[in-house]
């Protein structure tokens, strides 16, 4: 996709990310970053042929510990 598109999608729609001011948030966070974070990606190894799957867990923060809550 292009640079910025996820956020660009979601401000258009009224749905700002946490801290964007770039795109429409009120406010920056505290430490300047924004609340936008990929849990998981997948691809296809290009030799082997087998699905890879990496999964991260969430930042320590209030807001990704309570989505994390909702989301089990």
């Amino acid at each position: 996709g292009r640079h910025h598109q996820i956020r660009v999608q979601l401000s258009f729609i009224n749905c700002n990310i946490k801290g964007d001011v770039k795109y429409g948030a009120k406010r920056t966070n505290r430490d300047g970053s924004i609340h936008l974070f990929a849990r998981s990606i997948s691809f296809i190894h290009p030799i082997k042929k087998e699905k890879i799957i990496i999964k991260a867990a969430p930042p320590k923060d209030p807001l990704w510990n309570e989505l994390t809550t909702l989301a089990n």
